[in-house]
């Protein structure tokens, strides 16, 4: 098993063994379609909260809505859609956290 330096994680300098990568990383691609299911579901969810007025609901729906498709753009190495998901994923979690300060 040889061991190589495939990239560089968040400043970690551990050798990383490509074939254990991949290997969790297709871990539930078997599950990759009920995800997108059960996004699709968030999803709906999330658009009738937001018609409703009720924010919290929505961005909490829209959360693990984002972190599946985060999860999803990974397993396809889609750039672009892995991004533009962590960047809204952080923006629902700054949301929430305001709601909740804000309420308090």
């Amino acid at each position: 098993m040889a061991l190589s330096l495939a990239y560089q994680n968040a400043g970690s300098t551990a050798l990383m063994d490509e074939k254990f990568d991949q290997m969790t990383l297709m871990a539930f691609a078997a599950y990759e379609q009920p995800l997108k299911w059960i996004a699709f579901a968030l999803g709906l969810g999330s658009a009738v909260s937001v018609v409703q007025g009720w924010q919290l609901l929505a961005m909490s729906l829209s959360l693990p809505f984002c972190l599946i498709w985060i999860y999803c753009g990974w397993l396809r190495t889609e750039r672009q859609l892995k991004l533009i998901n962590v960047l809204f994923a952080c923006l629902y979690v700054y949301g929430i956290a305001r709601y909740f300060i804000v309420q308090a």
